[in-house]
């Protein structure tokens, strides 16, 4: 579904009734019956109890590992937004009195003139677990979940991915988590970013751990850059610099490919196993552009 685009569970089960593609990427019959789409949703809480679709993305890794694609000393963390499946229609006050049926059901008449949403005070209906979250400075807050990723620097393939819920600090907090738990070890590693990495706090928690951060400078932050002019005179951060925009391909295909522009589903657990499984949807697409042709 990832690969080719597929947007729901019922296009695909229509699609596998006469894509002879997908019948043989399935080892089918070509008369053989489809399964019904109800089969993904017997089968979600079993894959979530057991959480397949992270196993199966580090089993992908795995496998570039063993192939020596992987670099074990520079890498890049970045973010995105994944759009939830909540409209800011669905943004209601927590303590709201009930009211009469909307106008329009579908569609309903909305004024939100002078009244200001926050999480502590509002809530989606449609997901409550989402939360109100924008992607740089200026731009509109949405209800999503941040979506991060840890990508090597030598071929620009993924180590880690996580969705965490939205609370500001999720980008940040996360990549501290993926580089502690997917990079251990004494190497002294060199992660790049961008300048939304730079408070002081983020790149002393760095140095901690026996890591270089290869950050942004943020010149216009008050206070300066947390990072000195010494750590950015280095050929290697020019690198890192350089190199760590190729994650943007990454959540490029995601996005645009893969389908979690917008999550189809609703729930943080729910979000993050859907986006698993095109994290590892990407993998089989680079590792074949990075094999030896056959001879």
């Amino acid at each position: 579904m990832a690969l080719h685009t597929v947007r729901g569970e019922r296009l695909f089960r229509e699609q596998l009734d006469y894509n002879l593609l997908f019948r043989w990427f399935l080892d089918m019959e070509v008369a053989a019956p489809s399964f019904d789409h109800s089969t993904f949703a017997r089968n979600r809480a079993r894959r979530l109890a057991h959480d397949v679709a992270r196993e199966f993305f580090t089993r992908v890794v795995a496998q570039a590992r063993a192939t020596r694609l992987l670099a074990d000393e520079h890498f890049t963390v970045d973010g995105a937004l994944v759009e939830a499946w909540a409209s800011r229609k669905s943004f209601q006050r927590k303590d709201r009195e009930p009211r009469q049926p909307p106008d329009d059901p579908g569609h309903p008449t909305g004024n939100f003139h002078g009244e200001r949403r926050r999480d502590a005070t509002h809530q989606a209906t449609t997901d409550p677990a989402a939360k109100l979250a924008q992607k740089g400075a200026g731009k509109e807050a949405k209800p999503g979940y941040p979506a991060n990723a840890l990508m090597e620097n030598r071929n620009g393939l993924l180590i880690e991915f996580a969705v965490e819920p939205a609370d500001g600090y999720a980008e940040r907090k996360s990549a501290r988590a993926l580089l502690e738990t997917a990079l251990p070890g004494g190497r002294r590693l060199t992660p790049g970013a961008d300048k939304g990495y730079d408070p002081a706090e983020f790149v002393a928690a760095r140095r901690a751990l026996k890591v270089a951060p290869h950050i942004a400078r943020n010149e216009g932050r008050a206070g300066g850059s947390a990072l000195d002019r010494r750590a950015a005179r280095h050929t290697g951060y020019a690198v890192s610099q350089r190199v760590r925009k190729r994650v943007a391909e990454i959540f490029g295909w995601m996005k645009t490919v893969g389908g979690p522009r917008k999550t189809r589903y609703r729930g943080l657990h729910r979000t993050q196993s859907h986006a698993c499984w095109v994290a590892a949807a990407y993998h089989p697409l680079r590792l074949a552009s990075l094999s030896p042709a056959p001879a």
